[in-house]
């Protein structure tokens, strides 16, 4: 029997490895060193007095008081009145900003009839119309998750758009060459050929919902991880600040993940 090779590569991993699960492994352990000088740098620089440690706690500290805020089910309370503002303002957003954006980019006439409308309000910041969402609707949860809405719509609603016209016409032509009804049209062709645009823009309305979250729990909340961070700005209770902003930082790192996952379970055609 011939006998096995145990050679080494370059890029220092066994000869008999796949390529592709060797690249896979190459990138995440650069993911991992990054995140661990991250850490070290962070742990690091407040102990040797680098930077202050009053106002940058050590990594370790803040640790510990996330550990104590989810034990005392403080931090999964906070959690958990995020997540509802932040998903039911996204999950709205998709609902309303989808189908507008086939519509528009579908039929030439609502597009011209929309679009000044359109190029007024795509350029208003999100958080500059949070008075407004506060004045007209008050302090409680509707001017929160409206505020989402509002900017969790325009990436998915342009990136709809888009994708819809950049739909290749040679497409659209072979089908309706082939006899095929606007309806099939529409549902085998623009639809599958536009998917992978339109997700591009959910997951920027995910980034989106969890940034715009922050500023309005941050405005007559009484709870939120927003409210968290600033309450405990306020009561110079800096480790739970801190981690208050890590647990809003792998919220936004899972639900991006998740969104991933979705984007290729749907666009599973792409690779065909």
């Amino acid at each position: 029997m011939a006998s096995l090779s145990t050679g080494v590569t370059a890029a220092g991993l066994p000869t008999g490895v796949p390529a592709g699960l060797g690249r896979l492994a190459a990138t995440a352990g650069r993911r991992v060193a990054a995140l661990g000088v991250l850490a070290a740098l962070w742990e690091g620089l407040p102990r040797l007095r680098v930077v202050d440690p009053t106002f940058l706690t050590p990594l370790s500290e803040v640790l510990a008081a996330w550990w104590d805020l989810l034990l005392s089910g403080e931090l999964l309370d906070h959690t958990q009145a995020s997540l509802i503002r932040s998903l039911a303002g996204f999950a709205l957003a998709i609902a309303a900003a989808i189908p507008l954006g086939l519509l528009i980019g579908w039929y030439e006439p609502v597009a011209d009839l929309l679009n000044p409308v359109l190029e007024l309000f795509r350029n208003t910041a999100a958080l500059a119309l949070l008075p407004v969402f506060v004045l007209v609707l008050g302090l409680g949860e509707t001017s929160k998750i409206s505020i989402i809405l509002y900017a969790c719509a325009w990436p998915i609603l342009l990136n709809t758009v888009a994708g819809v016209k950049s739909v290749d016409p040679l497409l659209i032509k072979s089908a309706r060459s082939m006899g095929l009804h606007p309806v099939r049209l529409f549902q085998k062709v623009i639809l599958p050929a536009a998917v992978p645009t339109i997700f591009t823009g959910i997951r920027l309305a995910g980034a989106y919902s969890i940034l715009v979250l922050v500023a309005a729990e941050m405005v007559g909340a009484k709870a939120g991880l927003g409210y968290l961070i600033t309450y405990a700005q306020f009561n110079f209770r800096v480790p739970d600040m801190y981690a208050g902003i890590l647990t809003i930082s792998v919220l936004g790192l899972l639900f991006n993940q998740l969104l991933v996952r979705l984007e290729r379970r749907f666009s599973t055609w792409r690779t065909t």
